[in-house]
């Protein structure tokens, strides 16, 4: 796959961040790349501290939310939490649950089926509720795209609140109007709405309801340590549902993963146990990779009632229990996953479709829960925008991943007509069709593209070009002040070229790994690579022949140098501390990196 390497050449005087935060040049570099240019902001962003949180009085209907709860529980009044299946569903529902359990609230939850009831709120749901004399409802990431269903709820005499992040929904003609849609509820806590003037646009579903709680709570007078001490559970959602970590969400995670790393929650703490981190330090990556993934197979494959049930579990046995359910789905995803690309991958290659621009792919018996994990796989392997579809109870059903090139919403627009359900946002969607459609779907899709092979070449952004002899304890210090990385804050990538290769091993009973041997023409470096060891020993091959890669593999004198993009971090093994290089990306040195 080709690659376009670029160097981020923002334009920005350096100096009064390095002498204002006492910063390193490399330091303040990095934050300009992020859009990081004020002090003030630059300030907060390093030291981000809950002091930093927005009053949550400025976020649409948030007072006459308080109100409504106050209501029904001074009255003892039923409340239902409408949550969903995925890590921010069932961690929103989780918070709620547990401040108006708190509060003595006579508060009950459901999560939708994935399967049988599929998203958010829905017509069976509010009928059960309004025979079960439910006076208020909440949802939880859901409701705000449920127009149909609160106008049942409210037909019903059931009062509701719609706690939301997702986009808010729209009509649009035929000039390409838009009339945003919200649903009658009796409060719509969404910061996207055009007229919700709260600062911060991105939380994610969690975040808006801590934002509710944070103020209840208040009302209550409730110790503001209490309803702190939830942000480990926010810090969760909001690493798993991939919003950016800039602003409050920054602030979430980094006092999220403090108190994570001490916490008192028996089902975390059993999570922890049986998937062997219990005396590991839990940063984004256990989050996004470990954790989050247990919490949400739950729902991909059985019942998110499992996972909510886990973290509000008092019992250790109990908890164990769910926790080795929770890990053991985990594991049958990762095996239908993985079975589920291999097979997306035949298609693809077999019917030379790796040649359009937008992949289609319809695998006909995978869980229906998984296609989207296979769309982000497939899309990551040939940088296009992907859609996996599988046979449903009517029709087909399936979920794609876009690239930043490609507004994947923008483009299911035009091909309406073919659809049944569909919604989502430029990197994501979801939706239903008749399978007689899939074929016209895929032609359509490549037929109104305007992709250019410029737009599907992977982009590797580079923060600067680094020196060997600039990486240093220090340096990396300076570079961890960035932490914790995610989206829109990604890990920091420095461009080194024309490096000798002095040896490259292959390592793991998997030969999964390489380990190389690098030098400047005066320091000497060990770097290490977790890529596609197959891909790298044919590239070594084709440019320099077998005998020189054998030269290589024996750390013989060679001919070999390499361009890398890289992260420098400390390697500690044994008690021995090293610095080494962690790359990315690497390349044959002959090319000039883009500007």
């Amino acid at each position: 796959m080709k690659e376009k390497w670029m160097i981020r050449n923002i334009k920005c005087e350096l100096k009064h961040l390095i002498n204002e935060l006492n910063i390193s040049d490399t330091a303040a570099r990095l934050l300009v790349n992020r859009g990081i240019y004020k002090v003030e902001d630059a300030k907060k962003f390093l030291e981000p501290k809950i002091d930093y949180f927005y009053k949550s009085d400025s976020m649409k209907d948030l007072s006459k939310s308080i109100n409504l709860l106050k209501e029904n529980i001074d009255h003892n009044k039923k409340i239902l939490i409408v949550g969903d299946y995925d890590v921010d569903g069932v961690i929103s529902t989780y918070i709620l649950y547990k401040c108006l359990s708190r509060l003595n609230a006579n508060v009950s939850y459901h999560i939708p089926d994935r399967i049988k009831e599929g998203y958010g709120i829905n017509e069976s749901i509010i009928r059960k509720a309004s025979s079960d004399n439910v006076d208020l409802i909440i949802t939880c990431d859901n409701g705000i795209a449920a127009i149909d269903q609160i106008k049942l709820a409210k037909d019903l005499g059931i009062k509701v609140i719609v706690t939301d992040h997702h986009d808010v929904p729209f009509k649009e003609d035929d000039n390409g109007n838009r009339e945003f849609i919200i649903p009658e509820a009796d409060c719509v806590l969404n910061p996207k709405q055009l007229e919700c003037q709260y600062p911060f646009k991105g939380l994610c579903g969690a975040g808006v309801v801590y934002k509710l709680m944070e103020a209840l709570m208040d009302v209550y007078n409730i110790y503001k340590e209490e309803i702190v001490d939830l942000l480990q559970y926010v810090a969760i959602a909001t690493v798993c549902d991939v919003v950016d970590l800039v602003d409050e969400n920054r602030i979430i995670v980094k006092k999220g993963l403090e108190l994570l790393n001490n916490t008192n929650n028996i089902g975390l703490n059993a999570l922890y146990e049986e998937t062997e981190i219990s005396n590991k330090t839990i940063t984004v990556y256990t989050l996004g990779f470990i954790l989050g993934p247990s919490i949400n197979a739950s729902g991909r494959l059985e019942q998110a009632f499992w996972a909510l049930e886990l973290l509000l579990s008092n019992d250790v046995n109990k908890a164990k229990q769910l926790a080795k359910k929770l890990n053991e789905l985990n594991k049958e995803r990762q095996d239908l996953t993985k079975e589920g690309v291999d097979k997306a991958i035949s298609i693809i290659e077999e019917n030379n479709m790796n040649n359009n621009k937008v992949l289609v792919v319809y695998l006909e018996d995978i869980h229906e829960s998984i296609a989207g994990i296979i769309a982000g796989r497939i899309r990551e392997k040939y940088n296009l925008p992907t859609i996996i579809l599988t046979k449903a109870h009517e029709g087909a059903k399936g979920s794609g991943r876009s690239i930043e090139e490609y507004n994947m919403f923008e483009e299911l627009l035009k091909c309406k007509d073919l659809l049944g359900n569909f919604g989502g946002h430029p990197m994501a969607a979801g939706m239903s069709i008749p399978i007689e459609n899939i074929e016209a779907f895929r032609d359509r899709l490549n037929k109104v593209t305007t992709l250019t092979e410029e737009d599907i070449m992977v982009k590797v952004q580079i923060d600067m070009g680094l020196p060997l002899n600039k990486v240093n304890y220090e340096l990396i210090d300076q570079i961890s002040l960035l932490k914790p990385y995610g989206k829109a804050n990604p890990k920091p990538t420095f461009g080194m070229r024309k490096l000798k290769l002095l040896e490259a091993k292959i390592l793991g009973k998997n030969r999964n790994v390489l380990k190389l041997k690098l030098s400047d023409g005066g320091l000497v470096i060990e770097g290490i690579y977790f890529g596609d060891i197959e891909s790298f020993e044919e590239t070594m091959k084709w440019e320099f022949g077998d005998y020189e890669y054998g030269r290589v593999l024996n750390g013989e004198p060679n001919n070999v140098y390499l361009d890398v993009i890289c992260f420098p971090e400390i390697n500690e093994y044994m008690g021995n501390k090293k610095v080494q290089l962690v790359i990315s990306n690497y390349r044959v040195s002959k090319q000039i990196i883009s500007r």
